[in-house]
């Protein structure tokens, strides 16, 4: 299946409620251009509410909002047009304002590759769905993301330190982390 096939049928799962919307004042907008002259035509709105985009890479790669994750990603594992059945990558991320979490999913009957990308809305108290129940390799995957980013994984089944010790202080992956006694300073 092509990228853009892809994009359109895991799009068709999370439609946008204001794409229709923008549909009618568009078609008011067009009414109103044609009988005074200077209407403004709206931005367009996007009919999923998934953001895709290649970013110059190969595979088709899928933005989602934190409350939607584990219903994408149980549509992308169980549903037989995409069967993303091998979850082989799973990265934490410090982007500055956001944390967030990249998931590489392949589906080995159908030879396809996506990327999903969720960014926390809170850099104090990240929360996610865990999605072990779906892909069981995720469980040390988040056990490590949340030992260095701190990012806690809603219903994980044993969310503890994998690397660091319990009383370490910190997450030492985030850009913000400061540790006084192995920091270099130029």
């Amino acid at each position: 299946m092509t990228n853009e096939a892809l994009q359109s049928l895991i799009g068709s799962w999370f439609p946008n409620p204001d794409a229709s919307l923008t549909t009618e004042q568009l078609t008011i907008s067009e009414i109103e251009e044609n009988s005074e002259g200077n209407a403004e035509t709206p931005e367009p709105v996007n009919q999923s509410l998934l953001e895709f985009t290649e970013e110059g890479s190969q595979f088709l790669n899928i933005i989602v909002q934190p409350e939607q994750l584990h219903e994408l990603m149980s549509q992308l594992k169980g549903i037989i047009e995409t069967h993303f059945d091998y979850l082989f990558c799973l990265s934490g991320v410090d982007w500055g304002e956001e944390l967030g979490v990249v998931y590489h999913l392949e589906s080995t009957t159908h030879r396809h590759i996506v990327v999903v990308k969720v960014k926390t809305g809170d850099r104090e108290n990240p929360k996610l769905d865990s999605v072990y129940d779906i892909w069981a390799t995720a469980e040390y995957h988040e056990r490590e993301v949340f030992d260095f980013f701190g990012i806690i994984f809603n219903n994980h089944p044993n969310l503890k330190r994998l690397f660091l010790t319990e009383d370490w202080e910190g997450f030492p992956l985030r850009k913000d982390y400061e540790d006084e006694i192995n920091m270099i300073i130029k």
